[in-house]
């Protein structure tokens, strides 16, 4: 895995943040993405000291910028070996019927949008190599449909399509495709789906051990270093607490 580069997007927080920091341990070289350059800069510095870091910021919603950003790498991070699709967000939980078009459209535009312009730009050079490893980030909210989820629920649906459709598309030219569907993961996610509301956030995780950004990393490293003939292709990780998408044992 050494001479091996990642990309990884949404780097700057919870298990993009946590992945980067496993990966750069055990020396795989990095590219990593996100929307905060000061994030990005104090991730350089500090995993810089492990392996080889270059970072692109930029939204992965916005596909001029996506092409521009892959296209400017350097010479020495072009080949990249391992995708990480991890760059999404929830906005808002409500009803269908009270929901925000403009919620809607960021949920669309970066869970969707942003993993298939991403995915767009990188896999060529996959395929022209016949080899390389797409981990697509999705949900439990993606397999289980949950009340007020509506449309968060309706782009990780679309996560998990499209990660079966990658696996089939490009299964003969030796890519490997998988996806992780967390549960209830304690990270920046609920403070941005209640955009700012730190005590409804922390009352999610409340009561329960919830699981943390680490967990799914190392779960991350696991799939991408198994042998060239195992692909995990599908891997749903609840916390011991949680039975389902509506179902917490709580305290």
């Amino acid at each position: 895995m050494k001479s091996k580069t990642a990309f990884i997007t949404g780097a700057t927080s919870g298990i993009g943040k946590a992945t980067a920091e496993i990966f750069a341990k055990n020396k795989i070289n990095l590219i990593l993405c996100g929307r905060r350059s000061e994030r990005l800069l104090e991730l350089k510095n500090i995993l810089g000291k492990l392996t080889n870091v270059t970072t692109l910021q930029f939204d992965v919603s916005n596909k001029e910028a996506v092409v521009k950003a892959i296209d400017s790498l350097p010479s020495a991070f072009k080949k990249i070996d391992i995708l990480i699709n991890n760059a999404g967000n929830a906005h808002g939980l409500s009803s269908i019927q009270d929901g925000s078009i403009e919620d809607w459209d960021a949920m669309l535009d970066i869970n969707v949008k942003g993993l298939l312009y991403v995915s767009k730009a990188i896999m060529p050079q996959m395929v022209k190599r016949n080899n390389g490893f797409i981990v697509n980030i999705g949900s439990i909210a993606g397999k289980e449909v949950y009340p007020n989820g509506n449309v968060y629920c309706a782009s990780k649906y679309a996560v998990n399509a499209l990660n079966k459709a990658m696996r089939i598309d490009l299964n003969k030219h030796n890519i490997r495709v998988a996806a992780i569907h967390p549960g209830a993961v304690e990270t920046e996610f609920s403070e941005v789906r209640f955009k700012g509301d730190t005590e409804k956030a922390k009352n999610v995780y409340a009561g329960y051990k919830a699981l943390q950004a680490m967990d799914i990393a190392e779960i991350i490293y696991f799939v991408v270093t198994r042998p060239a003939h195992v692909n995990i292709e599908d891997l749903i990780v609840y916390p011991t607490a949680q039975a389902s998408a509506t179902i917490l044992n709580k305290e």
